[in-house]
């Protein structure tokens, strides 16, 4: 498990417990975690549903005391100075955050008031962060007529409002199309390249943690399982998945003890009788020609094979032996 080397840290938590009761019984939603992540990075925080990231995500930003362990967020410890944390921080929740009656830019103004930005600096940066953020045709319009992608670009407009210098983003895109998802990351990519601001967010979409991330933690049953680079916990946990098309069940039962894989089933495109065999390779595009030759020279026919680079999602099925996508579909518990 790597964690940041920046000696700058904009979050350190040691120990970090939460315990919830319920209806008699005692749920521990976060167990002892351990993170630090440095000034500048923008660290992508995956999980399951009731996996214990939301709760740490609220123990973080002062939402939710801990029960026990020590936390420091951009510089003021969680327990003793919270109102210092929030001042210092941005939060984006999974709800709209915008009055629905208000007008965006109204909105805005009256948020940087509320951080104590005066009357003439708080609409200068709200008519800045309109014009960063592509609001300038929606400035003087209800938030209630909002497209969802505008309003998650106002959500994250009243998160930078005050210029803190570390922002929480929970699950920023979830709900938005594929066009709006990418237009809110292309800004937030542009934001934090002009500021430097350091970003922790929480997804269930695993290829913006892929792309976007510098580091990825992995959080199951209330603890951190992996913190390192997506590339590093794909390269050393997953592997790249080849799968190989045999013509019968005598050839796929072959092959599968020659390359080390195991029969996964009946498909492929050889035809309805054909059998998949599925292996791991640190290199799939090298394995892949080298494993069909060998099998050729033994006799063994392949009819169809492919290859794919590991996916997130992988990891986490190596990791838990469970698939992410699948636990992101299911209702989050109300300690999450």
């Amino acid at each position: 498990m790597t964690n940041s080397t920046n000696t700058n840290q904009m979050i350190t938590a040691r120990g970090l417990s939460k315990t919830f009761h319920s209806k008699g019984q005692r749920v521990e939603a976060v167990a002892a975690v351990d993170l630090s992540v440095g000034e500048g990075e923008l660290v992508a925080f995956l999980g399951p549903n009731g996996a214990g990231k939301s709760t740490t995500l609220r123990m973080l930003t002062t939402l939710l005391p801990p029960t026990s362990g020590e936390a420091t967020v951009a510089g003021c410890d969680i327990r003793r100075d919270p109102a210092g944390v929030r001042r210092r921080i941005g939060y984006v929740g999974q709800g709209s955050s915008g009055g629905h009656t208000q007008r965006v830019r109204d909105e805005l103004h009256a948020q940087g008031m509320f951080y104590g930005l005066g009357r003439r600096e708080s609409r200068a940066r709200a008519t800045e962060l309109i014009e960063s953020l592509e609001l300038g045709q929606v400035a003087n319009r209800q938030v209630q007529s909002l497209s969802g992608g505008q309003k998650r670009r106002l959500d994250i407009a009243l998160g930078l409002i005050h210029r803190p210098e570390l922002l929480f983003l929970d699950e920023p895109s979830t709900g938005l199309d594929p066009h709006s998802r990418a237009n809110l990351w292309e800004h937030i990519v542009d934001l934090r390249r002009e500021t430097g601001t350091t970003i922790f967010l929480t997804t269930h979409y695993l290829d913006e943690a892929d792309q976007l991330a510098e580091r990825v933690m992995v959080m199951d049953h209330g603890s951190v399982i992996a913190d390192d680079t997506a590339r590093a916990l794909k390269s050393s946990l997953a592997g790249d998945r080849v799968t190989l098309t045999l013509g019968s069940a005598t050839d796929a039962a072959a092959a599968a003890a020659r390359i080390g894989g195991e029969v996964a089933g009946v498909g492929g495109v050889g035809g309805v009788g054909d059998l998949v065999v599925t292996a791991t390779a640190d290199d799939g595009a090298r394995a892949l020609p080298r494993w069909i030759r060998e099998l050729s020279d033994a006799g063994i026919d392949v009819v169809a094979a492919t290859h794919r680079e590991p996916t997130l999602d992988d990891v986490f099925l190596a990791l838990t032996g469970r698939s992410l996508r699948d636990e992101a579909a299911t209702p989050t518990p109300a300690a999450a």
